[in-house]
């Protein structure tokens, strides 16, 4: 259940950690004013409703092929009548068992919130703010959540390689979540009319460590 509503968690800590982040990076590396500021960090929270589109689209194209490939094999009496079940649902109800391709969704989304969390938290690379700011035990305490989040995300994935599905369909829903972090973050966000990437306009290879703790 806790892999189920993984976005989810990922969302909520993200939200504030995005804000707090891009507004105050906004500030001291740009010298955007406070409107410009807050722009930004609505550009950047926009990259949140990709990750939710995305969620939303390949789970539900996920439960569209198990259903389109399954059958239900039930223990009916003999002399009841074989029926035809549409969804895995259906054959859930009379107690049946569906054998469906089943995508690994856990697979997909936990690599997919993983690989987005290591992107945004590199924006503290290039942060700068004082050591004794309330601001900095904020954006610590969410980057320490999300830290641990992302040990689960890999925990739990190792646990759906080694007790759930069959090879293919975990290479699938992995090759889905490398391909939706990939088309985003290593395309997508690099075009103008786009969320941006954490770091906007600057190269990975003049980044700069500032955020010591």
């Amino acid at each position: 259940y806790f892999v189920k509503v993984a976005w989810a968690w990922t969302f909520w800590l993200l939200l504030p950690f995005i804000t707090v982040t891009t507004y105050q990076f906004a500030k001291s590396k740009f010298l955007y004013g406070p409107t410009k500021s807050v722009l930004m960090v609505l550009q950047r929270l926009s990259a949140l409703l990709v990750g939710t589109a995305i969620w939303y689209v390949c789970t539900g194209l996920f439960i569209y092929i198990e259903n389109l490939t399954g059958v239900c094999s039930t223990l009916g009496k003999p002399s009841e009548p074989h029926r035809l079940y549409a969804t895995k649902r259906e054959c859930h109800q009379d107690n049946g068992i569906w054998n469906g391709f089943d995508i690994s969704g856990h697979c997909f989304l936990l690599s997919y919130c993983a690989l987005m969390i290591m992107e945004e938290v590199a924006v503290l690379e290039g942060l700068s703010i004082d050591q004794n700011s309330k601001l900095r035990v904020v954006i610590n305490g969410l980057f320490v959540s999300l830290c641990f989040l992302t040990m689960i995300w890999v925990f739990m994935f190792l646990c759906t390689a080694v007790y759930f599905h069959d090879f293919s369909q975990k290479l699938l829903g992995v090759l889905i979540g490398l391909s939706a972090w990939y088309g985003t973050y290593r395309f997508w966000y690099l075009k103008p009319l786009s969320p941006g990437l954490p770091l906007p306009n600057i190269p990975l290879s003049s980044k700069k460590y500032s955020y010591s703790r």
